[in-house]
């Protein structure tokens, strides 16, 4: 169901959906204990209490993340080739959405980080707390590199169909196997792929949904939803894949580090579902229209909240239980999970005045964004390149943060920081022209590439 400028109701609601229980995820696995010493410990919740991995099939909604995103994309990559604007300028106003708020964040965060290190904080906590801010980074090279492939990954669809996404899968299928029979440090590099590979799936299931109408077909939505469930059931009982769905400390194969079969299985499982359910939430939603009201606000905060959600946790921290007023009972204990609602409603209500305080930085960074958007009728092999070259480097510098966290040794890292900066400054540069502020967006068009799929596409 789109409305007349193209959005989906649904899919913004599969968006919002996948952005808060992400975010309830971290919260209810993060536990904090004030150890003999004073400092504050946080002790890895599915390795204390190992019943919690089962928790991950419900709260590892990154395929959701990109079957919504391969839909939203599939139709705003569309328009942009309706307009004839080319494949530069698009990628290079999906990359902006991206990295301006992720600099923004940045900004205080390392800020933050490099002044406690000067006072004299104890780098081992800083260490987990640059950990803590950055846990959710490894999302965001993956997806620039995905969004950065749509052009391609449309043409590939236009030419062969579902089979795009049935050859996606195989080579993912075929680096795991890779990955499992050689155990190597060449093998593990090779492996890396299947970050693309695999999350590349449900994307392109994106493609195929809106320009395939596979809500259409039940049969097939059901067969991929009962088919995935069989095969992640299979691999994780007869296989040699854990049950968790996030990575777990002490696991000799990890379903997401990188994505593996079982992972591949449980994808197929979740985007089946999703589209096996389309029809009646469709349905739903244009019978209550306050409904999808209220899901427009989650979908223009996205990005905010996708970064943002860890900063109350260590606010918490440091106010409650540093100072002996919040309670510590044993971890995983019935005490421990009674008091998880009170936990996540204190985190809610802080985030939520911290994203109330984001908004005017949310608008600026729009205005941004549009002002430094680029004509999408704009080319030149001087501007791809700097592109390419920016794309890379921010990528590199986001996929570092991701693997080592904020402050790394105790402080931040500058040569990543000057990389991300570089990176993003080569992408903003990259335009033939900025545009010039008019009455249909940001150079007077209808803003092919950006919009009308919202600012809620920051992050899907």
């Amino acid at each position: 169901m789109e409305d007349g400028t193209g959005r989906s109701g649904y899919v913004d609601l599969l968006r919002a959906g996948a952005i808060v229980l992400v975010v309830l995820g971290h919260w209810l696995i993060t536990a904090l204990v004030r150890g003999p010493d004073g400092a504050l410990t946080a002790p890895e919740l599915m390795v204390t209490v190992p019943w919690t991995q089962w928790l991950t099939l419900g709260f590892q909604i990154m395929p959701v993340f990109f079957l919504a995103g391969g839909y939203a994309a599939a139709g705003s990559w569309g328009r942009c080739r309706a307009g004839g604007g080319t494949a530069a300028g698009w990628i290079r106003g999906r990359a902006l959405r991206l990295l301006l708020p992720t600099a923004a964040y940045l900004l205080p965060t390392l800020g933050g980080l490099a002044v406690a290190g000067a006072c004299g904080a104890d780098p081992v906590l800083l260490g987990m707390v640059g950990w803590a801010l950055a846990m959710q980074f490894w999302f965001l090279p993956v997806y620039l590199v995905i969004s950065a492939l749509t052009p391609w990954l449309a043409a590939l669809h236009r030419r062969w169909g579902l089979g795009s996404v049935a050859a996606l899968a195989a080579a993912g299928a075929a680096v795991d196997l890779l990955v499992l029979g050689a155990d190597t440090e060449g093998a593990h590099r090779v492996g890396l792929l299947n970050y693309l590979l695999v999350w590349a799936v449900a994307y392109q299931l994106g493609f195929a949904w809106r320009e395939g109408g596979l809500a259409a077909r039940p049969a097939f939505a059901a067969a991929l939803t009962t088919g995935g469930a069989a095969g992640y059931a299979a691999l994780v009982g007869f296989g040699p894949f854990p049950v968790s769905l996030v990575l777990v400390s002490g696991e000799e194969v990890s379903n997401t580090d990188p994505p593996s079969l079982a992972m591949l299985a449980w994808l197929f499982a979740q985007c089946g579902l999703c589209l096996l359910l389309a029809p009646y939430a469709e349905r739903a939603l244009r019978a209550r229209r306050r409904a999808g009201r209220l899901v427009a606000p989650l979908g223009r905060a996205g990005m905010s909240l996708y970064l943002w959600h860890m900063v109350p946790v260590l606010a918490v921290g440091a106010a409650f239980y540093l100072t002996d007023l919040a309670p510590e009972p044993e971890v995983g204990s019935a005490l421990w999970w009674a008091w998880r609602p009170v936990w996540v409603l204190l985190l809610a209500a802080l985030l939520g005045g911290l994203l109330a305080a984001l908004r005017p930085v949310d608008g600026l960074l729009l205005r941004l964004a549009r002002h430094l958007r680029p004509q999408d009728r704009a080319a030149g092999a001087g501007r791809a390149v700097a592109l390419l070259a920016g794309l890379a480097v921010a990528g590199w510098a986001l996929a570092r943060w991701a693997v080592q966290g904020l402050a790394h040794d105790g402080a931040p890292d500058r040569p990543v920081l000057l990389a991300f900066a570089v990176g993003t400054a080569l992408v903003a540069g990259a335009a033939a022209r900025w545009a010039r502020p008019g009455p249909g967006g940001a150079d007077g068009t209808a803003d092919a590439g950006a919009q009308p799929d919202g600012a809620g596409e920051q992050v899907g």
